[in-house]
């Protein structure tokens, strides 16, 4: 009878995410309260703990991403990521899937990525390169920059877990900033050498006949040699338009065509805000490496033990903000109005829901599912990885997916180290093309090299996903071995 009890609680849980997944949004969170009530009231289970700390911590760290954004911070920090993916054409593969991860770290989210998408279009394009190779591999790569920043929901929901197993963000960065670095490197090597280039592709060449996108101007001439006919008009490099200068003659007759930057306006202030809000984050990362520089008070038995990382997150971000409103003179009322306010919010309730629906579930359920559970992930602890990555393919939420999986490799006895190393499976968020930054670049590609097909888990996303995968927990799991317990 309760085993039967127990199938029944986790269908409750499993329909209540699934249902959330369908009507998106807030929805993934209040689904999850409706399953805690249903598991209370129906099924007579304490209460879990209320995910408090990590949904503070998400909505303090939002607030300071919001004033930076009100005040021009993330304009700012997107020119900056722009001129340096312009400034680097031919190693572009390599480029971008690096500085759309080293931006999300900064700014604690991927949704910063979005605007760097028609940049690196733009930039493959006018240089005759395969767009999808760089556009699916610094899309993937963004999402590994959630589990390496300081300031992330994900991170905030794994901090809070984490807790009293000797691991804080000092050795968790330690193991999931090189291990992605790693992932990066190795996924936009496999991805140069993926693909036709784009004189080869017959989706590019059809969608040129049709007159859907035009040859760029470095490839003119190869073209019209491929096609036996005389150089057709060229796209311009700036704005995609017919180039006079690419009809004819040798390239030595014809001047090269000149590379138009893609410039991205900063309202006056954004540099400020935007440095106001790294410096919080570093100041963050610093009080993490060094607790002697956090106030201490005494515990239960007298000693002196450091405020935690927790509160000390909260505090620093709910100061940014103020700062950057202050130093910026911004309008608290546009703070609220910004989209990643509204983002961040829609998070921090899926979090606090699931969260609360998956700790409901598991306490009361120790002895009958979890410990068993356990066992075969402290036997295989390959599993956790494999589960993590398909829970949050299926969740499309990091932080819910955290909140949902950590506990079950705690509960295992499961080392802290190869747990943060296996963390970063969380990238299987790219699983299902179901996540706006795909979508987008899918839609921007107009040679049709980055696409979506009829079988829902194989895109142009899925490579560099499985190699960044592969390649990230590897790389955690080598480097946690160096890591003092």
């Amino acid at each position: 009878m309760e085993i039967v009890l127990v199938v029944l609680q986790a269908c409750v849980v499993i329909g209540a995410i699934v249902l959330g997944v369908r009507t998106g949004g807030l929805g993934l969170g209040l689904w999850g309260v409706v399953g805690t009530v249903v598991l209370v009231f129906a099924f007579q289970l304490p209460p879990g703990s209320i995910p408090v700390d990590a949904f503070f911590i998400i909505i303090a760290v939002i607030t300071a991403s919001s004033a930076m954004q009100a005040a021009g911070g993330i304009d700012y920090l997107v020119s900056i990521a722009s001129k340096i993916i312009q400034a680097n054409p031919k190693r572009l593969t390599y480029v971008a899937p690096l500085v759309a991860f080293v931006f999300t770290v900064l700014s604690g989210t991927s949704n910063i990525f979005f605007a760097l998408i028609p940049v690196i279009y733009e930039t493959s394009y006018r240089n005759g390169q395969r767009p999808e190779r760089a556009l699916a591999a610094s899309t993937v790569t963004s999402g590994l920059g959630i589990t390496a920043s300081p300031v992330s929901a994900a991170m905030a929901a794994y901090l809070v877990l984490m807790e009293g197993t000797g691991y804080g963000l000092p050795q968790i960065l330690l193991i999931t900033v090189p291990a992605a670095v790693v992932a990066c490197i190795v996924a936009s090597f496999v991805q140069q050498r993926l693909g036709k280039d784009l004189l080869d592709d017959p989706v590019f060449l059809r969608r040129v006949e049709e007159g859907t996108v035009e040859v760029p101007a470095v490839l003119a001439e190869r073209y019209a040699a491929k096609m036996g006919t005389s150089p057709v008009p060229a796209a311009d490099a700036a704005s995609g338009g017919p180039s006079g200068g690419a009809s004819g003659g040798s390239d030595a007759e014809r001047p090269p065509a000149k590379a138009v930057m893609i410039e991205h306006p900063v309202p006056p202030g954004g540099m400020t805000a935007a440095m106001i809000f790294v410096s919080g984050t570093l100041l963050i990362v610093l009080l993490g490496l060094f607790p002697g520089l956090r106030p201490a008070f005494p515990d239960e038995e007298g000693e002196l033990v450091p405020i935690g990382m927790s509160t000390v997150i909260e505090m620093i971000m709910f100061s940014v903000a103020l700062v950057i409103i202050l130093a910026r003179r911004v309008k608290p009322s546009t703070v609220v109005e910004q989209p990643l306010l509204k983002s961040g919010f829609v998070a921090a309730v899926a979090l606090f829901g699931i969260a609360w629906m998956a700790d409901t579930f598991i306490s009361a359920n120790q002895e009958t599912i979890i410990e068993p559970l356990g066992a075969m992930i402290e036997a295989n602890p390959l599993l956790l990885a494999v589960a993590l990555f398909i829970v949050c393919g299926l969740t499309t939420s990091q932080s819910a997916t955290t909140n949902t999986m950590i506990p079950i490799a705690l509960a295992a006895g499961l080392a802290p180290g190869i747990i943060t190393a296996m963390w970063p499976s969380l990238i299987g968020v790219w699983l299902f093309p179901a996540n706006g930054s795909q979508i987008a670049a899918v839609e921007t590609d107009l040679t049709g090299s980055t696409k979506l097909t009829q079988v829902p888990v194989w895109h142009s996303f899925t490579i560099p996903m499985l190699v960044s995968w592969a390649a990230v927990v590897a790389a955690g799991l080598l480097i946690q071995l160096a890591i003092p317990a």
